[in-house]
């Protein structure tokens, strides 16, 4: 149904905009109104009614008193016709009756003259002013006739809503002439996911095919989630795209280039005819979206578990003692590590082995501390036998006199070059070369005692000078 003026073109309904026009009145079978009017006072036997002469239109025969004859001789003329006997009161009532008759036609005529007459004038300016368009809405057709001035004025004249996202060619504001086309977009939502990235798009599309190509999308040898041919309604659709790709896959050493619209590397690797078993992987997660050009690269593993035992390190406890001699260290109880079982996972990749993974510790024994007694008693100045013995000569031949000194290889170290062993055998702790000059000499001291001048083979000869 139209909202314009008129109704479209092509409909048998008859266009009668005013009521039907009737034809004049016919008095005794003769047209008064179709009649010409003559110049007052004439007469024409051609114009009669009935037998009767009307020789002024504005006076009726009737109201002639006599007839008109030929002329005679007076004396013949009397005795051939007799004059008539008037009668004037019958004459005055045909006088007032036709007098009515012409008033009324005359007061029938002036309407209709006036209506002829805004007929021929105004017709002209609603012809002038109707437009015959064409008005296509979401590919629906439809020719109509409007006085609307603009394209907005005729859209709103016949109802058509437009949005931000509809298209109307052309522009709103463009004014309208006949034979215009006017055509109206109705903006459709897609929600598309297109090769894993997922957006909201708008499109005056109709069809899924439609959308595909005005959004510029390569569908061929795409995947699509439905039907190119499928139309998209005014609240829009879903639509996945996955367009084909070139994917490598690197298996067994041989490389396989395939094109694929695959949604996984998974369903790419299998598409590339290569099969993943046991622990088999890929270089990138199976789940992910294979990319235009990627490399995948396939893991072929083997693997078990091993079990291995470690020991487990004591810790050491020094506990001060004031009967012992200072610098010197009594071992109370000695140490014993621990045992724990370890649990290793150990797999090869492409034949490659790799670093083992512990995945599960068992502790078998724990460890005993040992614990060391550490004397705080003070030195004593002298040790019998020795103190009368050139100390002093004998520092500066093995160390050139200093308490820090270390020999190249070093073995041996301090004023008097213990080694390690030698040194804790003497009740000495840690290095000789961190111990004071006193104490490495009562160190010395003792162990001349117990084994003359044999630790020194080369400069011992000087302790006697």
């Amino acid at each position: 149904m139209s909202n314009s003026h008129f109704e479209t073109y092509g409909t048998n309904q008859p266009y009668e905009p005013f009521e039907t026009y009737e034809p004049p009145p016919v008095h005794g079978g003769f047209d008064v109104h179709g009649a010409p009017t003559l110049p007052y006072g004439t007469t024409s036997a051609a114009y009669t009614a009935q037998g009767e002469v009307y020789g002024d239109t504005y006076r009726p025969a009737y109201e002639m008193a006599e007839p008109v004859l030929p002329r005679q001789s007076a004396p013949e003329a009397a005795a051939s016709v007799a004059r008539p006997r008037v009668d004037r009161r019958a004459a005055r009532r045909r006088r007032g009756r036709y007098a009515e008759r012409a008033d009324l036609s005359v007061r029938r005529l002036l309407p209709r003259a006036l209506v002829v007459a805004f007929l021929a004038g105004g017709t002209t300016a609603f012809v002038a002013e109707d437009k015959a368009v064409e008005l296509n809405v979401d590919g629906e057709p439809r020719r109509l006739h409007t006085f609307a001035d603009d394209v907005g004025e005729l859209l709103a004249e016949e109802g058509v809503d437009v949005g931000a996202h509809d298209v109307v060619a052309p522009a709103p504001g463009t004014e309208l002439d006949s034979g215009d086309e006017i055509a109206v977009r109705y903006g459709r939502p897609v929600r598309l996911t297109l090769d894993g990235h997922r957006r909201e798009v708008w499109t005056t599309a109709r069809t899924v095919e439609g959308a595909l190509r005005q959004l510029g999308v390569r569908a061929e040898g795409a995947y699509l989630s439905t039907s190119r041919s499928q139309r998209i309604g005014r609240a829009g659709l879903a639509l996945d795209v996955r367009t084909e790709r070139s994917v490598t896959v690197m298996a067994d050493g041989r490389a396989r280039t395939i094109r694929t619209n695959a949604a996984t590397v998974g369903e790419a690797v299998a598409a590339a005819g290569v099969t993943l078993r046991g622990q088999d992987t890929t270089s990138v997660p199976q789940d992910s979206f294979p990319r235009d050009g990627q490399t995948v690269t396939v893991l072929r593993i083997t693997g078990g578990k091993e079990t291995r035992e470690e020991e487990i390190p004591f810790e050491v406890r020094r506990i001060e003692d004031p009967t012992v001699l200072k610098g010197t260290e009594v071992v109370e109880q000695a140490g014993q590590p621990g045992l724990r079982r370890v649990t290793y996972s150990v797999r090869t990749v492409n034949g490659v082995r790799q670093k083992p993974r512990r995945i599960g510790t068992e502790l078998v024994r724990e460890p005993t501390a040992r614990i060391v007694k550490v004397g705080t008693k003070p030195l004593p100045d002298s040790v019998q036998g020795a103190d009368d013995l050139d100390w002093q000569g004998l520092a500066a031949c093995e160390s050139g006199g200093r308490a820090d000194a270390v020999d190249p290889s070093g073995t041996y170290g301090g004023l008097y070059q213990f080694d390690a062993r030698t040194w804790r055998s003497l009740g000495g702790t840690g290095r000789p070369q961190d111990a004071s000059a006193a104490e490495q000499t009562y160190r010395a001291k003792k162990l001349y005692t117990r084994r003359g001048t044999s630790p020194w083979p080369h400069c011992g000869a000087r302790l006697h000078r």
